[in-house]
């Protein structure tokens, strides 16, 4: 055995890759938001022949939980290009998670 002064560790992958595939996945996970969102509008708009007041109400509160994670999303992809990026600030970690939940609520009350 060797001692352990000595001793070089080997990675295997690219370190820069990591960055890279974070901001793919806040893209990724943007589309799906909107995508989710255009779903429940349609929803809204057309699937009980208009929409009543609670599902305008939610198609509006599923488009602002959108912008808001788009905003998130926009500020981690370019905090994303510094060398170190950044650890995510509990706020955003928050706001990413009411986010969630909000467009989760909105497509619960879309289909009940």
């Amino acid at each position: 055995m060797s001692g352990g002064g000595d001793r070089t560790e080997t990675r295997t992958g690219d370190p820069a890759a990591q960055p890279e595939r974070t901001r793919f996945a806040w893209r990724r996970t943007t589309l799906t938001f909107a995508v989710a969102v255009a779903l429940g509008v349609r929803a809204a708009l057309y699937g009980s022949g208009g929409a009543s007041a609670t599902e305008a109400a939610a198609a509006a509160t599923g488009v602002l939980a959108w912008l808001a994670f788009l905003v998130l999303a926009h500020r981690r992809i370019a905090a994303m290009e510094a060398d170190r990026p950044a650890v995510m600030g509990p706020a955003a970690v928050v706001t990413a998670v009411l986010c969630t939940l909000a467009v989760t609520t909105v497509g619960v009350v879309l289909l009940w």
